[in-house]
């Protein structure tokens, strides 16, 4: 899982699921997008087209995951507070990655989302 977060890559070793495996896969690619679109403060014509194939991607894949997800994302806190709602489909709202030039908003929704990821891997490895 090149370029994953160094944590979930270690828990995510021992997972058996190709398909978990593959959802963490496209969601640590739309992480780091959103990280460099918001620092960018501009999305641009490879971001718009990485974005586009990612979300249809993680739109058809998290479905399977989503119903596991909701216990561990309201355990997560979205900007300090306790997640009301889901993180993940939040990211997912923007219609195009300039979405996330200098969404501050969608930033404090990264840590929910990586925390709900990494409670589901642990869970999936016991």
């Amino acid at each position: 899982m090149a370029g994953s977060n160094p944590f979930t890559k270690s828990i995510a070793a021992r997972l058996k699921s190709q398909q978990l495996k593959q959802f963490i896969q496209h969601w640590d690619a739309l992480e780091a997008l959103v990280v460099r679109v918001f620092r960018a403060k501009a999305a641009s014509p490879a971001d718009e087209a990485e974005y586009a194939e990612l979300r249809t991607q993680i739109t058809a894949l998290y479905p399977e995951w989503q119903a596991a997800l909701v216990p561990l994302w309201r355990q997560a806190l979205h900007g300090g507070k306790p997640c009301e709602d889901d993180p993940f489909a939040f990211l997912l709202t923007p219609a195009s990655a300039a979405g996330f030039a200098g969404s501050w908003a969608h930033m404090q929704a990264l840590p929910a989302t990586r925390e709900a990821l990494n409670r589901l891997v642990l869970e999936s490895t016991l």
